[in-house]
């Protein structure tokens, strides 16, 4: 196998460490998470405490300053123990970003030290029951109302919305100008007029919390809105490659263990007699699987370097997250498919990595918007009709 050369010793050290974690406070409880269908929020304040969350925040607002590289362990080692209930990439490198790069001073100071030691958990509200992937067709509304905003409107498919303590929400603040009057706001769900609806019941991923969210005239502070007025689309594009790294790295781990699984499995289990990894059937399908995983760690690493260059653009983004998420769906069905009937038993990790990772293809936008964003960067159009 090719070596990795992104870490340093301290990053695997910190590896270590979040393993342990991991194995301690996360694995143990994680069947109790799905069946109730959120997380309890005594182990974000566990990872808070372990310097576990929002770590690429400066050290004022409660972060460790480090870089990207130790969400991407984080985000490994969640991968390697198959737990899908955790929403702490969000939560991290998602929320806490938005808050950093567009957020006053005062917002900042007020939630980011909060944030990093899991006292609130941050959500983002972009979906509406209408609007998946084209952001462009959202209907929640922000107006201006004295110095601050009048917020109406719904939100659905919200990771994190029944912990959380506070949700950026995409709202338009001029509707005529289309994605140019959109904009980003803070709402702290102790704020009158908001409203969590239920847990949504989903495929997989069955104890990360999403939930729907409501807004009645929830007045909103004006020092409450990110960035400019109006300028909420632009923000959303410049951190989406991140996002969707994210994606990308989670996809690649993912194939990684599911590829120890099922050589651990094949090498035990027996069939007519003999090991199924003797069979020439089995030895040639996880070569493929094999090489398929190794060619989505190469990429995916040096998509990395890339970001930590400040030089990923939008359309590599976009390409690593279809193809990882393509091919994950590909691997997980082959490591299915060879543990046979046991396979299709929830008590084994494949079981569930292969349900979790159908979603991949569809949050972070949609692969068939992935393919639109690719082809533009290719300079073909994209208007039908």
């Amino acid at each position: 196998m090719i070596p990795r050369t992104l870490f340093t010793s301290e990053h695997e050290t910190f590896r270590d460490s979040v393993r342990r974690f991991l194995e301690a406070e996360v694995k143990p409880f994680d069947e109790r998470w799905q069946e109730q269908g959120y997380v309890d929020k005594a182990v974000w304040q566990k990872a808070g405490e372990n310097g576990f969350l929002c770590m690429s925040m400066p050290e004022e607002y409660g972060g460790s300053g480090a870089d990207q590289l130790y969400s991407m362990v984080l985000f490994e080692e969640q991968a390697r123990i198959n737990n899908s209930s955790l929403g702490w990439g969000l939560h991290s490198e998602i929320v806490a970003p938005y808050l950093l790069n567009y957020g006053s001073d005062a917002l900042k100071k007020k939630y980011l030290p909060k944030m990093a030691l899991g006292e609130m958990i941050g959500a983002i509200a972009m979906s509406e029951p209408g609007a998946g992937s084209d952001l462009q067709g959202i209907k929640t509304t922000a107006v201006r109302s004295g110095g601050g905003f009048v917020l109406n409107g719904s939100k659905t498919f919200i990771t994190n919305g029944w912990n959380c303590d506070l949700v950026i929400v995409v709202a338009k603040t001029d509707p005529a100008k289309g994605a140019k009057g959109t904009s980003l706001v803070v709402v702290d769900t102790s704020m009158q007029g908001f409203a969590k609806g239920k847990r949504l019941k989903k495929m997989g991923l069955k104890g990360q919390d999403t939930a729907e969210l409501f807004f009645d005239n929830v007045e909103v502070p004006g020092e409450n809105l990110l960035g400019q007025e109006n300028n909420g689309f632009i923000y959303l594009m410049q951190e989406l490659p991140w996002e969707r790294m994210q994606i990308a790295i989670t996809a690649a781990a993912k194939c990684e263990a599911a590829l120890r699984w099922t050589i651990d499995y094949v090498s035990e289990r027996k069939a007519f007699g003999r090991n199924l990894g003797s069979f020439q059937n089995t030895r040639f399908k996880l070569a493929e699987v094999a090489t398929e995983t190794q060619v989505m760690r190469v990429f995916v690493d040096r998509c990395m370097e890339l970001l930590l260059a400040k030089k990923l653009d939008a359309a590599t983004a976009s390409m690593a997250k279809y193809w990882t998420t393509e091919m994950e769906g590909k691997v997980l069905d082959a490591c299915l498919q060879l543990h046979g009937g046991y396979g299709y038993m929830w008590e084994f990790p494949i079981a569930q990595a292969y349900v979790d990772a159908r979603v991949t293809r569809i949050y972070g936008g949609t692969n068939e918007i992935m393919k639109e964003v690719i082809s533009r960067s290719l300079g073909l159009g994209g208007k039908d009709g």
